[in-house]
């Protein structure tokens, strides 16, 4: 009779992991309700060589969209690496369930998000872009066409506060804090617009509108989402050789996962 095997042994033969390793506990999500969003798609937009704005794109979750509640901790990012589905992050503490992980680049990301997924039998992922933004607030679901300036808005709104987070005293860039720190959103979610920044499954994208084909991704660049969008290397830890995107991931970086409806 064929059997299935549990979670923590799939999780073990999937990682090369002691099949004694215990089991991640599921974080808590929130489930958002169907709906639709207009927003600016992260990247670079040109036209006859010369930056213009993005035309708004709509994005439609007619299932819905689940996702943390808030960033993965460093003692959740600990367990991974304990366990030897994940490479250490600076300042990682088991005792830190407060605070969110950080100094972990985009591989290691997706690596947490692969062990979380064999260790609970969850199917998790780092949101699209898109997702973020529908699950931040920060343009209206369901906007009409008529309401499309809103997100040309929202873009002056993230330079704005760029400008203003860059004259804010020293202790309060990028310095991780507890969850919380920054309120929760209408939708129930922690930090969406401040704490640390999160990364989303998106490369960075030039797009040349008056080109057939002119969109040419850059997947060595990822979008990160936070108080403002950003465009950060890989940062790969081991290099078979140079590159700008070589080096510590930055402390100020940490993740968010979404779980595909269904589960």
């Amino acid at each position: 009779m064929t059997r299935l095997l549990p979670a923590t042994l799939a999780a073990a033969l999937l990682f090369g992991l002691p099949a004694c390793a215990p089991p991640a506990d599921p974080p808590e999500f929130v489930t958002l309700a169907p709906g639709d969003i207009r927003y600016l798609p992260p990247g670079e937009t040109l036209r006859a060589g010369y930056p213009v704005p993005p035309p708004a794109r709509t994005a439609r979750f007619p299932q819905g969209l689940r996702i943390m509640k808030r960033q993965v901790s460093q003692a959740e990012y600990l367990r991974c690496v304990q366990a030897g589905g994940c490479k250490a992050a600076p300042g990682a503490s088991a005792a830190a369930s407060g605070l969110p992980a950080v100094g972990i680049n985009w591989n290691d990301a997706q690596d947490y998000a692969a062990w979380l997924s064999a260790s609970t039998g969850l199917a998790l992922r780092l949101p699209t872009y898109a997702e973020w933004a529908y699950a931040s607030g920060l343009l209206a679901p369901g906007a009409s066409d008529a309401d499309a300036r809103s997100a040309d808005d929202r873009a002056q709104q993230w330079l704005r506060m760029y400008e203003e987070d860059s004259l804010r005293p020293a202790i309060e860039d990028g310095t991780p804090q507890a969850f919380g720190a920054h309120g929760t959103n209408p939708n129930g979610l922690q930090d969406m617009q401040g704490n640390v920044w999160e990364w989303t499954q998106d490369c960075h994208v030039r797009r040349h509108l008056d080109m057939a084909d002119g969109e040419t991704p850059n997947c060595g660049i990822r979008v990160a989402a936070g108080r403002h969008i950003a465009y950060i290397p890989d940062f790969i830890r081991e290099p078979k050789n140079g590159g700008c995107s070589v080096g510590p991931a930055p402390a100020n970086v940490g993740l968010r996962l979404v779980m595909d409806i269904g589960q």
